[in-house]
C-alpha cells in the first residue's frame, strides 16, 4: 500500500475517533444550567404554532404567555407585534382580527 494513502486513511480514522470521544465527553458533562434548551424556531414560527393549536385568534399578551409556556422563551412584545405586522402586510399566514389580536389566514390553517 502506498505510504501516503496509508497515512491518509489513518488520519481519517483518528479524526473520526476524536470526534466520537468529544461527543462522549460532552454527554458525560452535567448540564450547564437548568434553563430549558433554546428552540431553533423563530418567534413567528412559534406564534404560528400557538395560533394553529388555539384554532382561533389570540391577543398578543395571551400569545406571549403561551409561547413562553410551550417553548420556554420570553419574546419581546414589540418585536413580535412588528414581525407579525410585517407578515400581515405580505399576506403571509397571519391576519389581524382586532387591536393587538392575531389569527391565521384561512389558507394557513
Amino acid at each position: 500500500m502506498d505510504e501516503d494513502l496509508r497515512y491518509l486513511i489513518l488520519d481519517i480514522f483518528e479524526e473520526s475517533l476524536e470526534a466520537q470521544l468529544r461527543a462522549v465527553r460532552r454527554l458525560r458533562e452535567p448540564a450547564a444550567s437548568s434553563a430549558p434548551a433554546r428552540t431553533s424556531m423563530s418567534q413567528v414560527d412559534m406564534a404560528y404554532d400557538i395560533l394553529k393549536r388555539a384554532r382561533g385568534p389570540l391577543h398578543v399578551s395571551v400569545l406571549l404567555q403561551r409561547m413562553e409556556g410551550a417553548f420556554g422563551v420570553a419574546v419581546d412584545r414589540e418585536s413580535l407585534v412588528s414581525s407579525l405586522s410585517k407578515k400581515i402586510a405580505r399576506r403571509d399566514r397571519f391576519t389581524r382580527t382586532g387591536k393587538n389580536t392575531f389569527g391565521l389566514l384561512a389558507e394557513a390553517k
